[in-house]
């Protein structure tokens, strides 16, 4: 089985003092020891970064498309640019893993309540064993929830989504099975 890592939406522009996100020092390191787990079993690290319009801090011609620079990003590495919330609409997300004929993802980034949810929903529905790391994902604090209770909410739905191939497999970065 080769798995891929897809770390999605990890850019400046999402991470500012303005646009907090729970616990983003831990999600990078956790990210980071992940990815070089992922690397030594042969499976590709894919970035994910978000293509806004003019005048949106995720325009690649702004700073805020940047990857985040705490992210250990490789040679070797797979990048992805999507305008939408889902990684795999009109993007080449799926053609890179169908030619590195990757059978389970492990999907992980910011925001949880967008991008992350819509892409765990297009992969599981394409039929991709899924794996949602628990603590792989963040958003930030919105009017009617915590930041933490999203992603609590996200986890549970995941690990009950009901889908071709199974629901999403939902645990801890340290407990993600690689090989």
């Amino acid at each position: 089985m080769t798995t891929a890592l897809v770390i999605i939406d990890l850019q400046e522009g999402s991470f500012t003092p303005r646009t907090a996100r729970y616990d983003t020092p831990g999600l990078v390191s956790r990210l980071n020891r992940l990815a070089g787990a992922v690397r030594s079993a042969g499976g590709p690290v894919i970035f994910v970064q978000h293509d806004g319009p003019p005048g949106d801090p995720h325009h690649p011609d702004q700073p805020g498309w940047q990857l985040l620079p705490e992210l250990d990003v490789r040679e070797g590495d797979l990048f992805v640019r999507k305008t939408a919330c889902d990684a795999f609409l009109g993007t080449s997300l799926e053609a890179a893993l169908a030619a590195r004929s990757t059978d389970r993802l492990i999907l992980t980034g910011c925001a949880t309540d967008y991008c992350v949810d819509t892409t765990v929903r297009s992969a599981l529905a394409r039929g991709y064993s899924t794996i949602v790391p628990s603590d792989g994902h963040t958003t930030a604090d919105r009017p009617h929830l915590s930041a933490r209770q999203i992603i609590a909410h996200h986890n549970a739905i995941w690990a009950d989504f009901i889908a071709p191939g199974g629901a999403a497999t939902v645990c801890p970065c340290a407990d993600v099975p690689v090989a």
